[in-house]
């Protein structure tokens, strides 16, 4: 499961890329890395407090889930993490045309493509593509 990070402001770092190519240039893949750590504490920051990027807060758990989880001392708000495997798989790479949030494994894989589907997590608000804008035209300029 990928995200490609390319806010719709992206024409305006874009432009200024071509204003000064061979500095910018430099810049490009370390602001697209940056802006791709960005992303992941963004995700898992508002995963942990229960809140998906479209509907706000997630779901509640099924009666019978949240029985398991508080068998295993788990907390019964939704935050995807029973052990903390799939949200410490997420990890970003980047090139000088754009960066890639994606988690490492099959199994990583699939949990979050299951959970995504259920309580949408992977993904970024319009405010939160502003904000991942801003980050990326400050560390150009």
């Amino acid at each position: 499961m990928n995200i490609n990070i390319q806010p719709r402001g992206f024409r305006t770092a874009n432009a200024a890329l071509r204003r000064n190519p061979r500095e910018l240039r430099k810049l490009q893949k370390r602001g697209l890395q940056r802006i791709a750590l960005i992303g992941i504490n963004i995700i898992q920051d508002r995963t942990a407090e229960g809140q998906g990027y479209k509907d706000g807060a997630f779901k509640p758990y099924s009666e019978s889930y949240a029985a398991f989880r508080r068998s295993k001392g788990a907390t019964l708000t939704p935050n995807l993490e029973m052990s903390g495997q799939m949200m410490a798989a997420m990890t970003s790479k980047a090139n000088e045309k754009r960066a890639e949030i994606f988690f490492r494994g099959k199994d990583a894989s699939g949990k979050a493509a299951y959970n995504n589907q259920t309580r949408p997590f992977f993904g970024f608000s319009r405010d939160e593509e502003q904000r991942l804008l801003r980050a990326f035209e400050r560390f150009i300029r």
